[in-house]
């Protein structure tokens, strides 16, 4: 016998926020979601800060934005209904310029980065995946993520994720109609998230992009 019910999963998690020095003094600000890597999950909030965009805050870069930077629990995947849920109680409570929220990420982030977008599109002005692929999001039906601007990064010597995880992708969603970009590196294997985050074209880029409610 097949019976149909309906449950409901709630997600708890921890996420560290970064506001720019200047925020009390404008309002609107653009929201980026950074994801980490498999190895800072856990309980341990300062993890997070070993790599990426919440290294270069801990290291004093100053970001035009606000950084959320969410911790993924110790055996556990990124979950979308997770990542909406900490987007909406920012945006309850801080100035947030709900057209200008952006989404990267880097190894199992930048997974997660690709299946996130794919499953809320609409919430997103653009994406920046890094090292990634789609796991649970197949190159082919990518007609979702058409509209969307992306701008992947990888190192054609990853020794950890396939560069044609990326490859493949991009390419998925610019036989969609889109206009997804990659930028490949020959030099750092997995780690193509120190050069793609210290690229200053990276953040000029994300931040014209807005979209509308």
């Amino acid at each position: 016998m097949q019976f149909k019910k309906l449950f409901t999963q709630e997600v708890s998690g921890q996420y560290l926020l970064d506001l720019p020095k200047d925020y009390a003094e404008k309002t609107n600000w653009p929201l980026v979601v950074f994801l980490h890597g498999y190895g800072e999950s856990g309980d341990d909030l300062e993890m997070v800060r070993n790599t990426g965009l919440a290294k270069l805050v801990a290291e004093g870069k100053q970001f035009p934005f606000v950084l959320v930077s969410p911790q993924c629990p110790a055996g556990f995947y990124w979950r979308g209904n997770f990542i909406m849920g900490m987007i909406d109680q920012i945006v309850e409570n801080y100035s947030i310029d709900t057209t200008r929220i952006y989404l990267t990420g880097l190894s199992m982030g930048g997974y997660g980065t690709w299946q996130i977008s794919h499953e809320y599109p609409e919430r997103f002005a653009a994406i920046v995946p890094v090292c990634g692929g789609g796991l649970f999001v197949s190159p082919y039906f990518m007609e979702r993520l058409k509209d969307l601007p992306v701008w992947a990064f990888h190192d054609k010597r990853d020794d950890v994720i396939p560069y044609q995880d990326s490859v493949s992708m991009v390419e998925g969603v610019n036989a969609a109609g889109g206009s997804a970009k990659l930028t490949t590196y020959d030099e750092g294997k997995h780690d193509a998230w120190t050069e793609a985050y210290n690229n200053g074209e990276l953040y000029d880029w994300l931040l014209q992009h807005s979209k509308q409610n």
